[in-house]
């Protein structure tokens, strides 16, 4: 049984989903395939939506918002128990699958359900049960996604010691819950956490949660953590976990100091779900993460095979796994389309949520490029308190000489929305006296911008002897 295509994704998360949809958009013949028979792929079904839903959940039952009224120990619902929670995030997710059914169906995409491998440069085979399939195409684009990592010492029995695919599968809500691993995942589980109350534990290798982001946003978001309580070991390298005799994971460091709590989240890095596409066959190398490696316009050592999403190892955003797939699709259609280096922003769901663009303070310091800054706290502007919104802030780093901006960075409740102002400023090369003469909807977070670029602008003028 063989079929005809003009290109066949493999994987129907945001960057096959794209690849898919822009292909079938220029009149093309495009098939994706997935061995879920949902579509959506880990985005939809273990990771983004589910995560960010589960955290909106514990948002309101928490009574989060409200805490800035009435006090911390207010709540929604007193005993919020797991169920409460992965309902919430079993509605959205059901109902986004079916909006992506549809568009993929609208835009005559075929869905095909099973196992995928390439058998050579222009042909898939799918294999379901006992039925095999093959694909003919002039297109074969990867986008299979990635796995959460399990590193060698850590005896993984998906109930206690979990991965972060595991953990919202819990049946119940643990008492305690160490966290390998202070990236982007283990930070966002140790906020919404230690928010519903849980005992949280961050163990980090390196020196801080969360290196990668501004200084002054980590301190922020590490002094939230350890106001609910949760401790946060840097510098901890562990040696092992298994599952006690009382069955609660025991985690031992190389410090040597043991630790004991209910349930183990092991966030230590993703690899790319490649093993089973026989790429080696085709002389398409993958890295040792299991990511496949890919030139500017996704393509691999094989011309007419691209990779796209987190299994090229460019990014693990979805923001920008649906900028590959329509790249790479218009790159093999030859469509002809500009696509300018534009600055991307980092969303992280923690609670409170951050968001960034741009430069750091610690990357400018590094390159010798000087800088200043600019900063508004929420708690300064009526809508922060509106919204119970006062302990994040915006702060803008621009160029003192030039007034050019050089990065973005935000915390608090609507950072990944605010954030978009200064991902367009930064775009098309505007000054910091724009936002300076800019007059914003009163009240609103986005105000941040004014006041962060007047505490900035006065600044530069101070050390000119002038007052604004």
């Amino acid at each position: 049984m063989s079929s005809n295509y003009d290109m066949v994704v493999i994987g129907s998360g945001p960057a096959g989903q794209k690849a898919a949809i822009q292909a079938a958009k220029f009149g093309k013949r495009a098939a994706i395939i997935d061995l879920n028979p949902r579509v959506g792929g880990v985005c939809l079904h273990d990771g983004t939506i589910p995560s960010k839903s589960f955290r909106e959940a514990i948002l309101h039952l928490s009574g989060y918002r409200l805490w800035t009224q009435f006090g911390q120990s207010y709540r929604v619902k007193n005993d919020i128990e797991m169920e409460d929670l992965t309902r919430w995030s079993a509605s959205i997710v059901a109902s986004a699958e079916q909006t992506l059914r549809a568009q993929l169906l609208r835009n005559r995409v075929q869905i095909i359900c099973g196992w995928a491998s390439i058998e050579d440069a222009h042909t898939v085979v799918v294999q379901r049960g006992s039925i095999r399939e093959s694909l003919t195409s002039e297109f074969i684009v990867i986008a299979t996604g990635t796995s959460p990592r399990r590193p060698d010492g850590f005896e993984f029995d998906d109930s206690v010691i979990i991965d972060s695919n595991g953990i919202l599968g819990l049946e119940r809500l643990p008492r305690s819950l160490g966290i390998v691993g202070g990236g982007v995942i283990g930070s966002e589980y140790a906020s919404m956490f230690a928010a519903l109350g849980v005992e949280v534990i961050v163990v980090e290798a390196r020196p801080s949660i969360l290196g990668f982001i501004d200084q002054d946003i980590r301190e922020c978001l590490v002094h939230s953590l350890r106001q609910w309580g949760a401790s946060i070991l840097t510098g901890e390298k562990v040696a092992q976990c298994r599952r006690a005799s009382d069955g609660r994971a025991v985690i031992v460091l190389e410090s040597g100091k043991r630790l004991v709590t209910d349930v183990l989240l092991v966030s230590a890095g993703r690899t790319g779900n490649t093993a089973s596409l026989r790429l080696g066959a085709l002389g398409i190398q993958v890295n040792p993460e299991g990511m496949i490696p890919v030139d500017e316009n996704f393509q691999t050592s094989v011309p007419n095979i691209y990779a796209v999403g987190d299994v090229c190892g460019r990014s693990g955003l979805a923001s920008t796994a649906i900028e590959h797939g329509r790249r790479a699709a218009c790159h093999a259609l030859k469509i002809d389309d500009t696509f300018p280096d534009l600055p991307v922003p980092y969303g992280i769901y923690s609670i409170p949520e951050i968001s960034m663009v741009g430069k750091t303070e610690a990357e400018l310091t590094r390159d010798k490029i000087p800088y200043e800054t600019g900063t508004c706290r929420f708690s300064e502007l009526e809508k922060g308190r509106i919204l119970g919104n006062t302990d994040g802030f915006l702060k803008i780093i621009f160029n003192p000489n030039s007034l050019e901006i050089l990065g973005v960075h935000a915390i608090g409740e609507g950072a990944t929305e605010v954030v978009h102002i200064g991902q367009t400023v930064i775009a098309t090369g505007a000054k910091l006296d724009l936002l300076v003469h800019l007059v914003f909807n009163y009240p609103s977070l986005s105000q941040a911008y004014k006041i962060a670029a007047l505490d900035g602008f006065n600044k530069v003028l101070s050390t000119r002897g002038i007052s604004f």
